[in-house]
């Protein structure tokens, strides 16, 4: 189907939601017509239709009013026109109805719909219906479970029925291309995708950390039959939250990558700084985006230096300190209640707000290796190009150097500069010292090197 295809099938639903919004008004005002039930209204015949918009409608089998509330938030996308009906007046009080709802938004010069929006349409004065548009855009809604109605309680709002529905980002793009949105890092998501050409046996873990890691990608495989098949939602919250700590390099981002690799998620960093500078201290609504994105592509976010952001509360000196501390609240709030999967890392757990921590599902220790997983470190970075000079022994290089993969990692750099200059794929013993002696520096530590020279 071409892409004008899509859209015509769309515009024929939006007429149709143009006549039940007629039919609903006439009703709730007892105008002419008014005997008549929107309901009486058969919308376009989507039967066998290969076009997004139909497949959606008849895969998910929505009833007629999943179908309205679908093409509510359709409007204004395609067709804002279809809800200015909704601007007309109350003469008694010189104001738009109340009971229409919607908002108005520095971006768009249309309406845009409501809960209270919705309730008016499906229910109008009957108190019966008020429910199912309530259960509509609840988290077990087929529509938001799909992916495709995002709900947004508006910043500082209290009333529920005031928060906004509209269409995802990703629902918008399908409908239209036929293809699901790619998430990508921009100035609304200030992420960059991680990923990694290693293999899971690449990953050189103690066992207890490896059974961690499994446990998360369990969930992933299996979260949709404990939720839904097995009915476990009333007790279990959708999503995963892990913490990864440990020293600097010891597998904590490559295994966030890992685990998308694995699972076919894609891992984005979340770019903290970014977060703090940008995001903290403007509008809730910015905060929203970011995870309601994520949430549409099903991405998995990592936190990396969790500790800046989520630890021990700053002390509320001034009026900046206590807004600084709501937004972050705020934050913390939208991780928490995410529907897919969350790591945090940190170097140092106990940094780490206690408060917070209570909420994870997981707190995985990533040690420095032990002698023995060294040993495969070294021989897993080092093998492949290169040949090791005849002095080179890994097993004692593990037992008297403490290093981390990260680190390990650094001194094959070195080194394969070093083999570059020298115009040879042999690594010298005294390179890996030299490199060695450079990772300790960084880590304010000394090691005492003799009879080396400048190979």
């Amino acid at each position: 189907m071409t892409d004008s295809e899509n859209i015509s099938v769309l515009l024929t639903e939006l007429e149709w939601l143009q006549k039940v919004i007629g039919q609903a008004i006439k009703s709730y005002f007892l105008q002419e017509g008014h005997e008549a039930d929107w309901r009486e209204i058969a919308p376009p015949d989507l039967t066998g239709s290969e076009t997004p918009y139909g497949i959606t409608v008849n895969k998910l089998n929505l009833d007629i009013y999943e179908r309205v509330s679908l093409a509510l938030v359709l409007a204004p996308q395609f067709k804002p026109e279809v809800l200015d009906i909704f601007y007309g007046r109350n003469r008694l009080y010189d104001r738009m109805y109340t009971e229409f709802g919607g908002i108005t938004d520095k971006t768009h010069s249309g309406l845009l719909p409501t809960i209270q929006t919705l309730c008016f349409l499906l229910a109008g004065s009957r108190t019966d219906l008020k429910a199912k548009a309530f259960s509509i855009v609840s988290n077990s809604g087929k529509l938001v479970e799909a992916k495709l109605v995002r709900v947004e309680q508006q910043a500082g709002g209290t009333v529920y029925v005031g928060s906004l529905i509209s269409l995802t980002d990703t629902a918008v793009n399908y409908f239209v291309t036929g293809t699901a949105n790619d998430l990508k890092p921009s100035d609304s998501f200030p992420a960059h995708e991680i990923t990694t050409s290693l293999e899971r046996k690449d990953l050189i873990l103690n066992e207890q950390t490896k059974n961690q890691l499994e446990e998360i990608e369990l969930w992933i495989k299996h979260e949709d039959t404990l939720l839904n098949q097995w009915n476990l939602r009333r007790l279990l919250n959708a999503g995963y939250k892990a913490l990864f700590y440990g020293p600097p390099g010891t597998g904590k981002t490559l295994s966030a990558a890992m685990l998308g690799k694995c699972t076919g998620m894609k891992v984005f960093r979340i770019d903290l700084s970014m977060m703090v500078s940008k995001y903290i201290g403007e509008t809730e609504k910015n905060l929203s985006r970011i995870f309601e994105s994520a949430a549409e592509s099903n991405a998995i976010l990592f936190f990396d230096e969790a500790d800046s952001l989520f630890g021990a509360r700053t002390a509320t000196n001034s009026s900046n300190d206590r807004y600084a501390n709501q937004q972050t609240g705020y934050l913390l709030q939208k991780i928490e209640t995410y529907p897919g999967v969350i790591i945090l890392a940190t170097n140092l757990k106990d940094n780490i707000d206690t408060a917070f921590t209570r909420r994870f599902q997981s707190i995985i220790n990533f040690p420095l290796p032990t002698i023995r997983e060294r040993e495969k470190l070294w021989k897993n970075i080092f093998s492949g190009y290169f040949e090791m000079d005849v002095d080179v022994d890994f097993g004692m290089i593990a037992e008297q150097h403490e290093l981390s993969g990260g680190a390990i990692t650094n001194v094959l750099r070195y080194c394969a500069l070093k083999a570059a200059e020298s115009k040879s794929n042999v690594i010298l013993y005294p390179w890996m010292l030299q490199a060695i002696q450079k990772e300790y520096r960084k880590e304010h530590k000394v090691m005492i090197l003799s009879n080396l020279t400048d190979s």
